[in-house]
């Protein structure tokens, strides 16, 4: 870890033997070959590539008094798992200390995240509300970096009317000042939930949302979504009730496997260096079965880590079938994987995207991908 990185100032440390009732953990499980922040020993952060960071703030959510006890519970199913993915070392620098206000601790997990991403860490966030998604963002915006960000939420919070920032929290992610969001993708919002008008005027800003319907039935068309991002964030909101009893703001959602599988994806991209997992309330929850449903999406993203360790960068063009095609006039190419199978097309400023076979066949029958329309508009 670099010296000048002094994060554990903004830290609590973590007692995962105490998370397991001191009985420990069994030899294979996640527990036993974590490194971990516990006592005064600060980990070695040279050789894991992935590391947890845990924020309990629900104040964003009107929720007072202690931090959640949410990261605690996740970690507790979450370490007992099987550890399948020996390329993959992983690291737990514990919990964000609690600021004396929500922005003091928006504070700390900006600048721990901000840290462990120069460092060329990925940071899996273990939350607190969903708001915690804007100091997510502004570990970015420290560094002045353009990002595409991808929220997976049954609701889209834009609700000015409620005095909760995890109801309106993106509203300053998306127009506020300086902004560095070049994209933003919102992944499983429920129609019955979101004003017509907020969609319109989400379409009006070039930015994509995807209704919950849509994702299930070509689940996925939302890998090249994902791929393209860098922060990701998903909200348990988005996964239905019976998959997670914690959630109680809708019955419907995304299926456990489904949740799995957008958590796959967000490992496989070789761009997503944070990712958060917020709304979890463990009041609400039943058996542990949320904390469970969340450990198993957390495995998925490791198990998609390993697998994009398979795939060649753009510029070994040996490893890509190319396809040069036409469609309205335009000429482009299109590069699929010979390791993964995964798609890309190129823009005419030269630049390649992620799409999807389905990107492909339309462009081969003359038609306009929306997904290559909806990139050029945005970079005209």
């Amino acid at each position: 870890m670099s010296d000048h990185l002094h994060i554990a100032d903004f830290l609590v440390p973590v007692n995962l033997q105490q998370i397991t009732n001191d009985e420990g953990y069994r030899e294979g499980q996640l527990g036993k070959l974590v490194v971990a922040y516990e006592e005064d020993n600060f980990p070695d952060l040279d050789d894991p590539q992935l590391v947890i960071v845990g924020c309990g703030e629900q104040r964003g959510a009107g929720v007072m008094g202690a931090p959640s006890n949410a990261p605690e519970l996740i970690r507790k199913q979450f370490y007992q798992l099987f550890y399948w993915h020996p390329d993959i070392h992983l690291a737990d620098v514990g919990d964000i200390k609690p600021g004396s206000s929500i922005t003091d601790t928006y504070a700390a997990l900006k600048t721990v995240v901000n840290a462990l991403i120069n460092d060329g860490k990925r940071v899996i966030i273990l939350g607190g509300s969903h708001d915690l998604t804007l100091a997510q963002y502004q570990a970015y915006v420290q560094n002045q970096q353009l990002v595409e960000a991808a929220c997976v939420d049954a609701l889209i919070d834009l609700d000015m009317e409620s005095a909760y920032p995890h109801d309106n929290f993106l509203m300053r992610m998306l127009t506020g000042e300086p902004n560095f969001l070049r994209h933003y993708n919102h992944i499983g919002f429920q129609s019955y939930y979101v004003h017509p008008r907020m969609l319109e005027t989400m379409d009006k800003l070039r930015f994509d949302c995807f209704r919950v319907g849509h994702v299930k039935e070509a689940i996925d068309e939302m890998e090249p979504v994902i791929r393209n991002s860098h922060l990701f964030s998903f909200d348990v909101s988005a996964i239905a009730n019976a998959y997670a009893p914690a959630n109680i703001i809708t019955p419907n959602g995304f299926t456990g496997e489904e949740s799995c599988i957008l958590m796959q994806y967000a490992g496989m991209s070789p761009s997503v260096n944070s990712i958060g997992i917020y709304g979890y309330n463990p009041r609400l929850d039943n058996n542990e079965l949320t904390a469970k449903q969340i450990a198993h999406m957390l495995w998925y993203y490791i198990d998609g880590r390993t697998r994009a360790k398979r795939e060649a960068v753009l510029e070994e063009r040996e490893s890509f079938n190319e396809f040069h095609t036409v469609f309205a006039e335009v000429e482009t190419i299109f590069l699929q994987s010979k390791r993964t199978g995964r798609w890309w097309v190129q823009l005419p400023n030269k630049q390649f995207i992620a799409c999807s076979y389905k990107d492909y066949l339309l462009a081969s029958s003359n038609e306009i991908p929306e997904r290559w329309l909806r990139a050029q508009e945005r970079e005209g």
